[in-house]
């Protein structure tokens, strides 16, 4: 055994579980709270299993779940960036990468590059694999902001052309279920969960508001 690598293996696993402080602006589904990323990681990686069918090229599905497992553990120094913070995201490009750098740097070279590789392929969108699995990524705050009556959405005077924005690279990760997702939508309009598109651009909430 190899003492030295284990060592860095051990403070890589030690250090990740930091994953579990960062909070999501994302309710649970039964709107107790705010869920945690790594809650987010493990849910996103269960929906790849469930949903592998549709995507729209053969995938390597555990290269898929490694991608989702992967790319948020840099939010453990960047933080989770919420995406409809517009000064948050001029500033997250360069944080995660620093995160990258450091975080991936405790493991051994040889890990080190592979995990590195993986969170780059993610955040590329490049291959069918990446695509994929943006688009799982995007799909589960939707489906919890229906489930909790557009909580999110209303916090921050979300209106319909900002969450198709964010959801448009599941027309080509997972283009089958675009149809799903723009019914999700227009039910949520429906039921006053989420506001009609508006020609103005709306400034976000205070981030920091505690979630009632």
């Amino acid at each position: 055994m190899d003492s030295a690598r284990l060592a860095q293996q051990m403070q890589f696993v030690i250090e990740i579980d930091k994953l579990k402080q960062v909070l999501r602006q994302t309710l649970l589904t039964n709107g107790s709270r705010r869920e945690n990323s790594a809650e987010h990681s493990w849910h996103i990686a269960l929906m790849a299993i469930v949903l592998a069918e549709y995507a729209p090229a053969p995938i390597d599905l555990m290269h898929v779940i490694k991608l989702l497992l992967l790319h948020d553990l840099v939010e453990i120094d960047a933080g989770d960036t919420f995406f409809y913070d517009d000064q948050g995201n001029e500033s997250k490009a360069d944080r995660e990468t620093q995160a990258a750098d450091r975080l991936f740097g405790l493991l051994p070279a040889d890990q080190a590059l592979t995990f590195r590789q993986l969170w780059d392929e993610f955040e590329a969108h490049a291959t069918p694999a990446a695509r994929f699995a943006a688009a799982i990524d995007r799909l589960q705050p939707l489906l919890n902001n229906q489930q909790t009556g557009g909580h999110t959405w209303q916090l921050h005077d979300i209106t319909r052309d900002r969450v198709l924005q964010r959801m448009a690279p599941i027309q080509t990760g997972a283009p089958e279920l675009w149809s799903v997702v723009q019914q999700i939508i227009e039910d949520c309009i429906a039921a006053g969960y989420l506001k009609k598109s508006s020609p103005e651009k709306l400034a976000i909430g205070n981030l920091d508001a505690p979630i009632a």
